[in-house]
C-alpha cells in the first residue's frame, strides 16, 4: 500500500521507530521497499580512476606529507602510544612537553588541524574555496569550567565570526558552536538532569527558568543519568544560565549580521540535553524564513536519534520554523557503554555498526525528503564512501545540487579527502571541518579525535593507495617530461648550442 498522505506517512514513523525496525519512508514510496532508490542508468557513482583530475587541487608536498601522516596514523599502537603521551604525567615536565608539542605540530597537528588562529585559518579557507570546497570553522577549544573561561572562549568565537567578513562570499559554510565552550559543563549537567525529570514526571517540578524549545527527548532516550530529583538551580546558577544564553545570543546576532550560518556540536548523553535546549531555544528565536541560522547535530549512534529527529522536525513544521541538522554518527561511544555497563542498563549505543549505518542512512533520507520540498537544511557529516555514495544518488534525484543550500557533505580536515573530492567533482557542496588554535590548547581536541578516529584511520587506505597512485603517476610524468626535453636537446642543435 502506497503512502500518499502526510498523516499516513507519520503514523508508519511512529510505528516503526525502534533500533531494527526504524523505517523513515519516502513520499510516495512503497512500505518496506529500500529506503534509498536503486541505481538508474544516470546514478552516481564516484571518480576515482582518474586520481589526476581528483587530486587537482593538491601539490606534490602535501601529497606525500598527508600520505605519510595517514600511514602512521593508521597504525594504532603508534596511536594508542602518542594518545597515552599526551595525557600522562611526562607532559608535566618541561623538556619531554616541549619535544613532544613540537612533534605533535610537525605531523598530525599539521594534518588534523587547520592553524593556530583566525588570520592563518582563513588563508586555509581560502585554499580550500580555490580547490572547490569550502570551510567549517571551529574553535577547537571546549569544556569551560568557569564564567571567565566561557566569556573568552565565546570572544573567540564572535572573532571567528567576524573573520568571515574578508574572505570569499560563501568560502565558509559554517562556524561551529560547541556550548561546552560558552556554558560551564557543571551548569550544563544540571540543566540536564532537570529537563530529563520534568519529562518523566512533568506534574512534579517547574522550571521558571526554561525558554520556548522545541521537543528534546523521545520516550526511548537514556534517562538513567538522573535516577533521583535534582535541586532547583539556585540563584547563581540561574545568573550563571542567564548569562550562557546571552554568550549564544550575542554570537547569533553576529552571525546573522554576517549572514554566516553556526552549526552547535554534540557531546556525551550525560549534557546533551542542556545542549540541545540551548540549541533549541535558539533555532526558535532566529530560525526563520526557509534557511536556518541555527543547526544543530544528531549523533546517529544513538538508539533514540531517529525518533529525536522525527519529534523536532514535526514540531518545526508546526511553528514554521526552517529546521537545520547535522547529522554524524556519534563520538563517545566506549565513554558511554562503559558508563551504562557499570550501573547496570541498556547502552544508548546501536548493538552494532550496521545499525549504526542503517539508522544514518534512514535519517539522511528523511531529511532529503523533507529538505527537497519544503524549508531546512541538512548537513550530512561523514567519513563513510557507500552512505555518501547513497545519499549523492538520492540528493540528485530530488534535484538538490551545489547550487542549493538545502545539502553540505562535510567531513573532518585531513580525513575522507578522496571522498570530498569526489563529490566535489559530482557537483556538491562539500565543506571540511577546520578546527584550529594553538597547539598547546587544542591538545583534548587532538586526544579525542586520535581516540574517536583509531577505527576509521586504521581503515584509510583507500585515501593512501589513491594518494599513493597520483604521487607515482606525477613521479613517472616527471620522469618522461625530463626524458623528453634530454631527447629533444640531443635532436636539435640549435637547442644544445644556446643551452650551452
Amino acid at each position: 500500500m502506497a503512502l500518499t498522505t502526510t498523516s499516513r506517512r507519520s503514523s508508519h514513523l511512529i510505528q516503526s521507530l525502534t533500533p531494527h525496525r526504524f523505517h523513515f519512508s519516502q513520499r510516495t514510496t512503497i512500505i518496506n521497499t529500500t529506503i534509498f532508490p536503486q541505481p538508474t542508468t544516470n546514478h552516481f557513482a564516484y571518480e576515482f580512476e582518474d586520481t589526476k583530475s581528483l587530486f587537482s587541487s593538491v601539490n606534490t608536498y602535501k601529497l606525500i606529507r598527508s600520505t605519510a601522516n595517514l600511514g602512521m596514523a593508521s597504525v594504532e599502537p603508534v596511536v594508542d602510544f602518542g594518545t597515552w603521551v599526551m595525557s600522562s604525567r611526562l607532559m608535566e615536565v618541561g623538556l619531554v612537553r616541549e619535544l613532544v608539542l613540537s612533534v605533535v605540530k610537525r605531523t598530525v597537528y599539521e594534518h588534523f588541524v587547520a592553524v593556530e588562529d583566525t588570520g592563518e585559518v582563513g588563508r586555509t579557507v581560502e585554499k580550500l574555496w580555490e580547490a572547490g570546497l569550502r570551510g567549517m570553522l571551529d574553535y577547537g577549544l571546549e569544556h569551560a569550567v568557569d564564567n571567565d573561561s566561557c566569556d573568552k572562549n565565546a570572544q573567540q568565537v564572535l572573532e571567528t565570526v567576524e573573520s568571515t567578513r574578508v574572505l570569499p562570499t560563501s568560502s565558509v559554510s559554517f562556524v561551529v558552536v560547541k556550548i561546552t565552550a560558552i556554558c560551564p559543563v557543571s551548569l550544563l549537567k544540571r540543566v540536564s538532569d532537570l529537563l530529563r525529570w520534568e519529562y518523566k514526571n512533568p506534574s512534579s517540578i517547574k522550571l521558571p527558568w526554561k525558554l520556548k524549545t522545541l521537543p528534546i527527548f523521545a520516550d526511548c532516550n537514556p534517562f538513567y543519568h538522573t535516577l533521583q530529583k535534582p535541586s532547583p538551580l539556585t540563584i547563581t546558577e540561574e545568573r550563571d544560565l542567564e548569562l550562557a544564553h546571552e554568550r549564544l545570543t550575542t554570537i547569533c546576532d553576529k552571525a546573522l549580521e554576517t549572514n554566516v550560518p553556526i552549526v552547535i556540536d554534540a557531546e556525551d548523553t550525560s549534557i546533551q540535553p542542556g545542549i540541545d535546549y540551548f540549541t533549541c531555544s535558539a533555532a526558535v528565536k532566529y530560525n526563520k524564513g526557509t534557511k536556518p541560522l541555527v543547526s544543530g547535530t544528531i549523533q546517529a549512534y544513538l538508539k533514540d536519534a531517529g525518533p529525536r529527529l522525527f519529534e523536532t522536525k514535526k514540531a518545526a513544521d508546526k511553528m514554521g520554523l526552517p529546521i537545520g541538522i547535522k547529522l554524524v554518527r556519534g563520538a563517545y561511544m566506549s565513554s558511554e557503554r562503559k558508563l551504562a555497563n557499570s550501573i547496570g542498563v541498556e547502552s544508548p549505543i546501536h548493538n552494532s555498526i550496521s545499525d549504526t549505518h542503517h539508522c544514518f542512512n534512514e535519517c539522511a533520507s528523511y531529511m532529503l525528503d523533507e529538505v527537497s520540498s519544503g524549508p531546512g537544511g541538512l548537513i550530512l557529516a561523514t567519513h563513510n564512501l557507500e552512505s555518501g555514495k547513497m545519499a549523492a544518488r538520492k540528493a540528485r534525484d530530488l534535484g538538490i545540487g551545489n547550487d542549493s543550500d538545502k545539502l553540505e557533505f562535510a567531513s573532518l580536515y585531513g580525513i575522507a579527502d578522496t571522498m570530498s573530492f569526489g563529490l566535489r567533482n559530482a557537483g556538491f557542496g562539500v565543506s571540511k571541518y577546520l578546527p584550529f588554535g594553538p597547539v598547546s590548547e587544542i591538545m583534548p581536541y587532538l586526544l579525542r579525535r586520535a581516540e574517536e578516529n583509531k577505527g576509521l584511520l586504521s581503515s584509510s587506505h583507500l585515501d593512501r593507495h589513491l594518494m599513493m597512485k597520483e604521487l607515482k603517476r606525477r613521479m613517472k610524468a616527471c620522469v618522461w617530461q625530463k626524458e623528453r626535453v634530454n631527447s629533444k636537446h640531443k635532436q636539435d642543435p640549435y637547442i644544445v648550442q644556446v643551452k650551452m
